[in-house]
């Protein structure tokens, strides 16, 4: 592959080399949300600010973790998932925000991704379509066991994958909406929790390079609940899922020093 960084040994995309990040990980999707995070870090500082990448890097009991944006979708996603994997990580905790899809998951809810529907398009060239795109079983654990612990509204199962979110919201007004809204009524029937951007892609990028992924969300509305004239609060704090994936991480940096 070309050195497309003329030698500076830096990434590319993020902008960031081996041993200027931890090997844990959180990936919100918005550059804002990173000081954010980071502020949950002790000592964090700003490693390196790059189109949608911006970095940071501090330490959790005494271990060092980083938190990187990976922007909107799978794409940008598994882009920032494999340049980080070069510097050194190995275990990743997507915190974001999605639409809840069945009627018990209410805006405020975490939801906990074990698994994602491949409705989109950048897993599909790292692996068949055939392939499921799953959660690290490990990291699954380690967040449901803080969402537990906290006693905080969540849900754990598959959530959907898409690259078009008006094409979640506005299916009828899309020439595929044939497609669209007989697949999402699929989804339905099959007890998917939510919707988002990234998991699908981030799981099954992590699934190649053999290394962790995990995903929590908090829940924004639910459009089902709304079509149905139920009570439908919008919340769009995501304070919960940020403290859920830190503390997630502290259970497995002991597990793994075990």
């Amino acid at each position: 592959m070309i050195d497309y960084t003329e030698g500076s040994g830096k990434q590319y995309h993020i902008q960031v080399g081996p041993g200027e990040v931890g090997r844990y990980v959180i990936l919100p999707g918005d550059p804002k949300r990173c000081e954010k995070i980071a502020r949950h870090f002790d000592n964090p500082r700003l490693i390196a600010d790059n189109r949608e990448y911006v970095t940071y890097t501090g330490t959790l009991d005494g271990v060092p973790v980083s938190v990187t944006s990976t922007g909107i979708g799978g794409p940008s996603a598994a882009i920032a998932m494999e340049e980080l994997v070069r510097c050194g990580a190995d275990t990743f905790i997507r915190v974001g925000t999605c639409g809840g899809m069945q009627l018990d998951v209410h805006g405020g809810d975490l939801v906990i991704a074990s698994g994602a529907i491949r409705m989109e398009g950048t897993s599909r060239e790292y692996a068949p379509i055939e392939f499921p795109a799953v959660a690290d079983i490990q990291v699954v654990g380690a967040l449901t066991k803080v969402a537990r612990k906290k006693n905080l509204p969540h849900h754990v199962g598959v959530v959907q994958c898409k690259d078009s979110f008006y094409g979640q919201h506005e299916p009828e007004t899309k020439p595929v909406s044939y497609e669209l809204m007989n697949k999402w009524e699929a989804w339905l029937r099959l007890g998917c929790l939510a919707s988002e951007m990234e998991s699908a892609a981030l799981f099954v990028v992590g699934s190649y390079l053999h290394v962790r992924v995990g995903s929590v969300f908090l829940v924004v509305a639910n459009q089902e609940r709304e079509k149905r004239g139920l009570s439908n609060p919008q919340v769009h704090d995501t304070e919960l899922a940020i403290i859920t994936a830190v503390e997630a991480i502290r259970e497995l940096i002991r597990e793994d020093q075990a």
